[in-house]
């Protein structure tokens, strides 16, 4: 059984859905409405916007720590290794113009970022949940930090169940989180040591289905920097539990989507939505959402509330 972890039972009192309702009235509305307009134009686009939400959060917290550009003195997160295939700032920026017009001061680039991935997500199919807002912007971003909290596309089952703990994040949040991967694209590189030399040797990773090795090997050749792979084949551009289906038949693209077949909670988690359709996939997913966007938030007179979110005041 998977308990809540109680830092985040902490951090969420410190939020709460509505919080601009007296500020702000309006900010929802022309966050969805706004995304929207994006979205429809390029679907691809949510997968992004929600994993720069998911990289936010884990470097810092949910700050938009990410969102900051980098100084002469001081390269920022943004461009840090893990973050330059990152797409989809001009939407953030876009939001973040049109609320200011309405709202100068007031919603936070953190708040507005958790709101943009929710939308997001339910445009393309995903569930609905409801917010908890009133966080507010940091000031510091490094790049570095990003390369030590973000798990890697290689990580092991023990480390990813480390990496999420430390965030005071459960180990059925890890394995629901990653059913993002059911929308979304990556490059070759992120996954052709499986492929060609996983222990060195210059053979394939055996945890990964032999004819889907191929299929990839036809997609990827050694070396191949600029081709993109849909993460789920097929539906790609659909918010389902084909992700779970997938990782059963050993065809997750990562080494971090096969390690959830290592671990006896994750395993099962995994099995029961291939199984079921994805019975409590989208109940879950909005659950771990709320707890991720709880990690080490800035409320009250912490942090500030950017004008621009790229830039501090």
């Amino acid at each position: 059984m998977f308990l809540s972890s109680f830092s985040n039972i902490v951090e969420a009192k410190k939020l709460a859905v509505g919080f601009y309702r007296g500020s702000c009235p309006g900010v929802e509305y022309i966050v969805a409405k706004t995304v929207a307009q994006y979205i429809k134009k390029q679907p691809t686009l949510a997968a992004s916007l929600l994993r720069i939400h998911f990289h936010d959060c884990f470097v810092r917290g949910c700050d938009g720590s990410v969102l900051l550009n980098s100084k002469p003195n001081n390269r920022a997160e943004k461009d840090s290794f893990p973050n330059l295939s990152l797409r989809g700032f001009n939407v953030v920026d876009a939001v973040k113009a049109t609320v200011e017009k309405q709202c100068p001061g007031v919603v936070s680039c953190a708040d507005i970022l958790a709101l943009i991935a929710r939308d997001a997500v339910r445009m393309i199919g995903g569930p609905l949940w409801e917010v908890p807002t009133g966080r507010r912007d940091g000031r510091v971003s490094i790049s570095r930090e990003a390369l030590i909290n973000l798990p890697p596309p290689f990580a092991n089952i023990s480390s990813l169940k480390t990496s999420f703990l430390s965030k005071g994040l459960s180990v059925k949040d890890l394995v629901v989180l990653s059913g993002s991967h059911t929308i979304g694209v990556s490059h070759c590189t992120s996954f052709s040591n499986r492929l060609y030399n996983f222990t060195g040797k210059g053979d394939a990773d055996p945890k990964l289905d032999k004819y889907y090795a191929v299929a990839l090997k036809n997609k990827c050749k050694p070396n191949d920097q600029k081709t993109i792979v849909e993460m789920d084949p097929g539906s790609f551009k659909t918010f389902d539990q084909g992700y779970y289906t997938l990782v059963s038949k050993r065809r997750g693209l990562f080494q971090s989507d096969s390690a959830l077949l290592d671990d006896p909670d994750t395993k099962a988690y995994v099995l029961l939505q291939a199984s079921t359709r994805g019975a409590t996939f989208a109940t879950d997913f909005a659950k771990s959402m709320v707890n991720m966007g709880n990690i080490g938030v800035l409320t009250g007179t912490d942090g500030e509330i950017r004008r621009r979110c790229a830039f501090v005041n």
